[in-house]
């Protein structure tokens, strides 16, 4: 979605308002995202600096750049989504009628998010029973593993919301299928 407008015009007010706060949300995440690599970078310096200069071992820093990085991969699904920064090839959209353009959006995006629903469903279930069983990590840091699983759920949850407002503005004609200006 390029240009959003933040005001809300009859009966469309509260999609627009939904697309509005999805964006909004999906935008906070890949800023979140984008802390946790620079978090992830000055952890990985600190650790190469205790090895190197202090000769010292190491206690949490590996893990905790795993778990980082894995979390700004999951936090940053919804801000790529709405950005389109995913590989996207269009010769297919760019072929077809405006129409058959539209069915197309339509039914790759639905599969879309039927398969991510599924995979919050899943998420929330793999989250939910670390947290409640209080799994740790087999690490001398014994990190209790519900802390960085909470990023399967919400990253996919956020992911669901951006697919379905991506939806909703082809519906309400804020966007275009595939963002692509009709022939």
């Amino acid at each position: 979605m390029t240009g959003l407008n933040r005001q809300t015009i009859g009966s469309q007010g509260i999609q627009h308002k939904f697309i509005y706060i999805v964006s909004w949300l999906s935008t906070l995440s890949g800023w979140l995202a984008a802390l946790m690599i620079v978090s992830a970078v000055g952890i990985t310096c600190q650790m190469i600096y205790v090895r190197a200069v202090l000769n010292l071992s190491t206690i949490w820093q590996t893990e905790a750049v795993v778990y980082l990085m894995i979390s700004a991969t999951l936090m940053g699904l919804s801000y790529v989504q709405r950005l389109r920064g995913h590989v996207n090839v269009d010769l297919i959209p760019i072929l077809l009628s405006v129409r058959m353009r539209k069915y197309l959006y339509f039914f790759t995006l639905l599969l879309s998010i039927m398969i991510v629903l599924i995979m919050v469903v899943y998420a929330f279930e793999h989250w939910h029973l670390a947290y409640e069983r209080n799994w740790r990590s087999d690490s001398v840091w014994g990190v209790r593993l519900w802390i960085p699983y909470l990023a399967l759920p919400v990253g996919f949850f956020l992911l669901f919301l951006q697919l379905f407002a991506d939806f909703l503005a082809v519906v309400v004609g804020e966007d275009t299928p595939f963002g692509l200006e009709d022939k």
